[in-house]
């Protein structure tokens, strides 16, 4: 345009035109050339456009170089899927997860186009398996000591796990700090890692435990009011091992030296100074110092050390003053307005040394007494306030008391067997009622007393489950039980001096079909005796209170003195058949019942009860001694051979019992008291009546690992009605029951029963005189051998009147079901009352009226009566053997206790020894003199003279009167 020369206003300009143009830019892109390279390339652009969009998804994922791990967990362990868009940060994401599998040692992403998008490639190589894992050098402590605490710490290193460098290095950590723990301060581990092809490696820790850090010198510094064997005395894991209280034997054996545990002394310190009254005083952080000890060179062993280090410990104290309690005060009491109640609970008045023991055992108290109320959530908090003038401390009780609850509903879980009345019948706490804490722990012990399940601890979170209900103030409680073996077999035997070889079994349930009912069966088979029992007990008699039991009984007996003589002698006997008469040897067989009822008073560890026994036995004797004593001594009211057949026992036995024993088996707390008597002579032929008493305490030691048992048990035998008690009814001790060391009703006192004995006149030769010496040997009256009629005192043992047996035992734990006890056992059963050993009046007169001995015959070859002796004087009692009525027994030694759950019993193997026993000697008094027999003048003289020492040596001997020492023995009871 003219004039604008600038300005184009055509649409197309020619090249010339464009290149004279001062725009040739802007004519460049007007030019028609350019347009059409436009158009050409949009085109193109909009054909390749779809191709490339294709190029940036992702069509497949292959996995290359896994051996044991499958694909498909590989791909579900990354995010990116075929049909996803490609997207770097993604990849990352991916590659992250793979890694921290800790599957793969390397990991590498390639990705390969392809026309119809992208393969991702992902190369892998897997982390090789450990085969094995060793531990060389490991000594110090086990390795499945060394397994737990890899399992405590987390470590995951296993046997066919995936081998983890990082895991290795944490297990070396681990057990440095293990070995550390049991004095091997200086331990050094290192790894050995071996490749098993293919894919597998082997790892050993390759351990150098160095030498065991003990414990050396503990010294306190500035400890001036409390004397450093007290505080010793109050740690726990690093004071030395001796006997407490001993002054010089208390420091016998350094223990290992464990820095973890140097803290927990330290706050054991600090408690027993604030105990004492010292609330503010400082237990600075104890210093340590690593010596040497023992010899480095040569050394003779158990005699000198070896080479060795020990830490001294040295621990400085600022006691500070002394603080007394001030009073006690009480702020937030709503529901227990009472105060002097709540201060009741303190076992501290106001002036006391501050204690802080007894004020943790006041608050624990306080939280027992709110929960008798239903305050299961109540808390209190101590306030001190010091007065630093006068030096007391008063102590302000903040609490709050919470919602009060009430029981909802009750549940048993676990009991698979177990009817849950069974168990809710023990259950004192009752739905409805508010919660009582006591009430609840008193049912959990009574159920304990079951023996039913495994033992249930009341401070066990475990053990109840409590579900609030806030809004109504309700509690529905869950007790979590387990069963244990309701069967109870039983095994017994050995060789006994009295019983012989024996074996026993007894079979019981205690809780036959879940219903809580007993059922028992015993057999015990020997070559001296025998025992068949059947029982059954109902606990709840019609779903009352009421306990109904009975028992059938067949019980064989064989005693034979000749074998407790070789017993006491420890050698065996020759006896001649005149001396083995003298000897008791008798059978007695008897065949009875029980049946008994008892009730237990309401909300109470108490019970009353009554038993009824029969009784039907029979003796039958194997010599003259035992036919003697049995038809001699007075205890029916016939006398005579009639005696001994048909001994009819009928008795009643009221009782009461008391227990709070925590469990069945293998108690820790707890006593059982337990009185009775049975009350012979309601029917039956023999009357006498004994009254016993049992008390047992249990008393738990060392956080309720240990345990002390105590028995105690007496006894007292009577006869009345001008009757005595039953010789076999009379009291026995010995056996694994009361003194473990001695043989089954082998301790006893020992008596002379008189007797008459006709013996044979015998010439020096051995040959009997005939009462005729002209006799031509025709059997009459007049060829029997000269016999002589002699009072004679034989030995038998008549049993004790009274019983009285202690027991004590030290339980220790020493791992699960096992446990050790030393003990003590100690009895003794008098004769307190000679009367009770009477003779028959018929018998007592036969011997007072027969005439003894025969030194001159008439001429009918009878003995002349004028020449007998019919003064000899007869005690109405049995004469005691001296040294054998008052005579305490004792055993010693250590038991090896397993409860074996298979029989629900413990067995027991037990060694001990008797420190007190029987070891002496006793002539046998006679009133035989010569006169009884010829003399001189008479043509027998030389016979009379060889029959009266001959009658001496044999009827009148110096018997020896030995126990054992010690015995070794296995059974499966308990002895309390």
């Amino acid at each position: 345009m003219p004039g604008n020369p600038g300005h184009v206003t055509s649409s197309w300009v020619t090249p010339a035109a464009c290149a004279a143009s001062r725009h040739r830019l802007l004519c460049v892109l007007r030019s028609p050339w350019c347009a059409r390279f436009f158009l050409v390339l949009l085109g193109f652009l909009a054909l390749a456009a779809p191709l490339w969009a294709q190029q940036d998804v992702v069509t497949d994922i292959k996995i290359h170089g896994n051996r044991k791990i499958p694909a498909d967990t590989v791909k579900a362990r990354i995010f990116t899927r075929p049909g996803d868009s490609f997207d770097q940060q993604a990849l990352e994401r991916d590659f992250n997860s793979l890694w921290n599998t800790s599957y793969f040692e390397d990991i590498r992403f390639e990705r390969e186009p392809t026309p119809k998008g992208l393969v991702l490639h992902i190369y892998v190589k897997e982390r090789p398996v450990i085969r094995d894992i060793e531990y060389a050098g490991l000594s110090s402590v086990t390795t499945s000591d060394l397994l737990e605490r890899f399992k405590t710490a987390k470590v995951g290193l296993s046997k066919e796990s995936q081998y983890d460098p990082t895991r290795v290095k944490k297990a070396e950590v681990v057990i440095r700090e293990l070995l550390a723990e049991h004095g091997r301060q200086f331990a050094n581990v290192r790894t050995e890692v071996r490749p098993i092809p293919p894919a597998a490696v082997a790892v050993t820790f390759v351990i150098k435990e160095g030498p065991k850090v003990k414990v050396g010198k503990f010294l306190f510094q500035g400890n001036h009011n409390l004397p450093s064997r007290r505080l010793r005395t109050a740690m726990k894991n690093l004071k030395p091992v001796g006997l407490p209280h001993s002054i010089f034997l208390e420091s016998l054996f350094s223990k290992t030296y464990d820095a973890s545990k140097l803290s927990e002394d330290t706050e054991r310190v600090r408690n027993e100074y604030q105990n004492e009254g010292y609330f503010k005083a400082v237990i600075q952080d104890p210093t340590t110092k690593i010596r040497d000890t023992g010899s480095s060179g040569p050394h003779i062993p158990l005699i000198q050390r070896g080479p060795g280090k020990a830490v001294d410990i040295t621990m400085g104290i600022e006691e500070g003053d002394r603080y007394r309690l001030s009073a006690i005060n009480f702020k937030g009491n709503k529901a227990i307005p009472n105060t002097k109640a709540l201060r009741a609970q303190f076992p501290i008045k106001d002036g006391d040394i501050f204690s802080r023991e007894k004020i943790a055992k006041g608050l624990e108290n306080l939280r027992s007494a709110y929960g008798e109320f239903g305050y299961i959530n109540f808390t209190s908090v101590p306030n001190t306030t010091f007065d630093d003038e006068k030096k007391t401390i008063t102590l302000e009780i903040d609490i709050e008391e919470g919602k009060q609850y009430y029981v909802r509903r009750i549940e048993f879980q676990g009991n698979t067997t177990t009817r849950d009345k069974v168990i809710r019948r023990e259950v004192v706490l009752e739905e409805g009622n508010s919660y009582n804490e006591r009430l609840w722990k008193l049912g959990l012990l009574r159920i304990n007393q079951l023996g039913y399940f495994e033992q249930l601890k009341p401070e066990d979170p475990n053990t109840t489950e409590r579900k609030l209900d806030d809004k109504n103030g309700t509690v529905d409680l869950t007790l979590k039980v387990k069963e244990r073996g309701k069967n109870s077999i039983g095994l017994n035997g050995g060789v006994s001096g009295l019983a012989g070889a024996f074996i026993g079994i007894n079979y019981s349930t205690n809780n036959l079909f879940g219903l809580g009912e007993t059922l028992e069966v015993q057999a015990s088979v020997g070559n001296r005796q025998r025992n068949v029992l059947f029982g059954f007990t109902e606990p709840y008699l019609f779903d009352r209170p009421l306990q109904l039991g009975f028992t059938v009984y067949n019980r064989r007996y064989n005693f034979d003195q000749a074998r407790q003589l070789r017993v006491l002698t420890g050698q065996s006997v020759s006896l001649s058949e005149s001396q083995l008469n003298n000897l008791l040897n008798y059978t007695q067989a008897s065949t009875g019942f029980t049946a008994s009822l008892s009730y237990p008073l309401h909300r109470s560890f108490k019970r009353i009860g009554l038993t009824y026994a029969f009784d039907r036995s029979s003796t039958q004797t194997f010599s003259d001694a035992s036919q003697r004593l049995f038809e001699n001594i007075a205890f029916r009211g016939i006398s005579g051979q009639n005696a001994l057949a048909g001994i009819i026992t009928s008795k009643f036995i009221p009782s009461f019992s008391f227990s709070t024993v925590d469990a069945a088996y293998s108690p820790k707390s707890g006593h059982a008291l337990t009185l009775a008597a049975e009350i012979s002579g309601v029917g039956g032929n023999v009357k006498f009546v004994r009254p016993f008493v049992n008390y047992k305490r249990f008393i738990p030691m060392q956080n309720r690992r240990n345990t002390i048992g105590v028995n105690l048990s007496a006894s007292y035998l009577s006869g009345f009605g001008g009757l005595v008690a039953p010789p076999f009814d009379r009291a026995y001790l010995g056996g694994e029951n009361d003194i473990r060391g001695f043989d089954i009703r082998s301790v006893t006192p020992y008596a002379y029963l008189p007797q008459l004995l006709n013996i044979t006149l015998t010439n020096p030769d051995g040959k009997p005189v005939l009462r005729n010496p002209a006799c031509n040997q025709t059997p009459t009256t007049a060829c029997q051998p000269y016999t002589i009629p002699i009072p004679v005192q034989r030995i038998v043992i008549p049993g004790g009147d009274t019983s009285l047996v202690a027991n004590i035992e030290y339980r220790v734990t020493i791992a699960g079901p096992v446990a050790v006890a030393p003990f003590m056992d100690i009895g003794i059963n008098p004769i307190l009352r000679r009367s009770q050993l009477r003779i028959a009046d018929r018998q007592f007169a036969e011997l007072k009226s027969q005439p003894f001995g025969c030194p001159v015959r008439d001429f009918a070859f009878n003995c002349d009566p004028s020449r007998q002796q019919t003064n000899i004087e007869f005690q109405r009692n049995l004469q005691l053997v001296s040294g054998t009525n008052f005579t305490p027994r004792m055993s010693t030694g250590i038991e090896l206790q397993v409860f074996l759950p298979v029989i629900n019993a413990p067995f027991r193997i037990y060694y001990a020894y008797n420190p007190l026993r029987l070891n002496s000697s006793a002539t046998t008094p006679t009133p035989i003199t010569r006169d009884m027999f010829p003399g001189p003048g008479d043509p027998n003289a030389g016979a009379g003279e060889f029959t009266y020492l001959q009658a001496i040596s044999q009827l009148a001997p110096k018997v020896l009167l030995r126990e054992p020492s010690h015995t070794f023995r296995f059974t499966v009871a308990t002895t309390f």
